[in-house]
């Protein structure tokens, strides 16, 4: 059995560095990341009510009238349904709103660091 080799003091092959983050950007990013979290806590929550305490509360929910008609139990699962295809159609949108607001931030701070560098010539 051969004996381990000692490490070597740098590691062969180093990670890339990651390229410098202006504070706006820093800014950007922060903001984007907040936004996510809090849309999916918001949107989480709604789901956690609609599957468990809409299901709960089916028993008193049956005594509901939706234009004549008692609301059943199924009525409310499939409602459920439908409500998470909201959701998700929901997430998608404030997403794409989220992703279009932080690409114009990115477009804005490149071409602040292009005129920059054009102003250092």
């Amino acid at each position: 059995m051969a004996a381990p080799h000692p490490p070597h003091a740098l590691p062969l092959n180093p990670p890339p560095e990651p390229p410098p983050v202006t504070d706006a950007m820093a800014r950007a990013h922060r903001r984007y990341w907040r936004f996510n979290v809090a849309l999916i806590a918001a949107l989480m929550s709604i789901g956690f009510f609609v599957s468990f305490v809409v299901p709960a509360l089916a028993r008193s929910l049956s005594a509901v009238r939706v234009a004549g008609f008692r609301l059943p139990f199924y009525i409310g699962a499939q409602g459920s349904i439908l409500v998470y295809l909201v959701l998700i159609a929901v997430y998608i949108a404030l997403m794409q709103r989220a992703d279009c607001a932080l690409r114009r931030a990115f477009d804005a701070d490149a071409a602040s660091a292009d005129s920059a560098t054009e102003a250092a010539r």
